[in-house]
This record gives C-alpha cells, structure tokens and sequence, in this order.
C-alpha cells in the first residue's frame, strides 16, 4: 500500500509550455504602420481623382477647348432679368451648384466688341459697333460653381440692376463666338488641372509601387534576380581558378 502511495506521489503532471511569442522589432513596426498608411493613401488617392474628375479636369478641359482671348475685352449688359420656376429657368447666368435643378435664376444679356477694355478709354456706347449682341453672359465656362467661390447674389449685383448699360471686362471664347464669361485665367486654369491629374495618380501609383516591392514576391525576385549572361563565368573569375589550381600543385 505504501509503495503504491509513494509511486503516485512520483507522478507528476506534465506543464504545458507555452509558445514563445517574438516581439515584433521597432523595424517591422515601422513597415506595419507605413503600410498602413500607403494602402490608406492608395484608396484615398482613387476616391480623390474621381471627385475631382467632374468638378475641376471636366470644367478644366473644357475651359481649353473653348479657347478663350487671354485679354479681358469691353461687354455691356442690355438685360438681367431674375425668374422663378423650372421652366423659366432653362438657362442661368450663375448657378450655385452644377448637379442640382435650379428653380431660381438670374439671366444677363450682354453685347460685346472686341476693343479690349484697358483701350475703352470712355467711349460712348452709342458709336460703338458691337461684335456680338445679346448673347448669354456666364459666371464661367460651365455656368455653375460653389460658395464660397460662386455667389450668385453678388455676381448679379456686379453685373446686373443697377450695372445695366454699364462697360465692364469680360472674356469671349474664340470657338464658341456666342459665349461669354466674366471669370477666365489661363494660368489658374492650366494649374488646376494640372495639379488634379499629378497628385493623386502619383500618390497612387507611388504607394502601391512600395506595397507591391515589399509584399509581392514576384516583383522582389525580379528586381534582385541575375541577368543571364551573370550566370556565365568572367574571364577574372578564370583567372582566379587557375591560379587556385597552380597554388595546390605546390
């Protein structure tokens, strides 16, 4: 009985071991939370470039096409009249918003003549033979913006009531005769669409460019495997061998 009571005192229990777990270093820390950030910017960067695609490449390249005159020529507004109503409102001088209906607008007419302005010297609008007559007037090309950029009760207040009959600069398109603008500049144009189409692609391109050369094992090997002709030995290499050989004779 006491053997069999010293033989179970002898048995111990197996401990489980715990595995080991490594900590990760500061280093792939680092390329944890980086990565993170890349994948970030990557979909930020798609999303980015669609947004921008209606609100500034279109207006953007539509702007070009156009091709305004690059200096500011003498109009005269004939008419502003402001209706209510979606069948009155066909069409609007300035709209505050481009995707939206609009049941309120403000419509100027204008004639225009190509002396430009900074020549207008004061000449009486009667002697003047105007290029174009009554003609839709527009904020911009696409007729259309946002506040705080685009407020329509001021424009129709620097253009219209009391402003009726009364010179002031403006910039018709060499395309499209009939159109007319009150705000044009090549170089903020160009910069725009520019800076819309640069960033966000090399923002993306350059995150998933660093992802793909971390994380994909196909472009790792391809950007540190051998060349064919490295796989050939060099006349040095021969040299080497010979000499190796000739030392082992001795």
């Amino acid at each position: 009985m006491g053997g069999e009571g010293d033989g179970g005192g002898d048995c111990e229990e197996e401990e489980e071991v715990e595995p080991l777990v490594r900590e990760p270093t500061f280093l792939e820390k680092a390329k944890f939370y980086t990565s993170l950030c890349l994948g970030t910017t990557a979909i930020l960067s798609v999303f980015a470039f669609l947004f921008l695609i209606p609100f500034v490449v279109d207006p953007a390249i539509t702007t070009i096409l156009a091709d305004y005159e690059p200096e500011a020529i003498t109009c005269l507004a004939i008419s502003h009249s402001y209706v209510e109503g979606l069948k009155n409102c066909s069409w609007s001088s300035c709209r505050e918003g481009c995707t939206t209906a609009q049941t309120r607008c403000h419509q100027i007419l204008v004639n225009y003549s190509k002396i430009l302005f900074s020549d207008w010297e004061e000449r009486s609008v009667d002697s003047v033979e105007w290029d174009f007559n009554e003609t839709r007037f527009f904020i911009n090309t696409e007729g259309c913006g946002y506040p705080p950029r685009v407020n329509c009760s001021e424009f129709a207040k620097q253009y219209g009531y009391t402003n009726v009959l009364k010179p002031f600069p403006c910039y018709y398109s060499r395309t499209y005769p009939e159109m007319v603008v009150a705000r044009y500049s090549w170089d903020s144009n160009l910069k725009h669409l520019v800076l819309s189409l640069i960033v966000p692609n090399a923002l993306f391109g350059i995150s998933i460019g660093v992802l793909c050369y971390w994380y994909c094992p196909g472009c790792n090997r391809a950007c540190h495997k051998n060349t064919y002709v490295e796989n050939f030995p060099t006349k040095h290499d021969d040299n080497d061998d010979d000499d190796y050989f000739e030392e082992e004779e001795y």
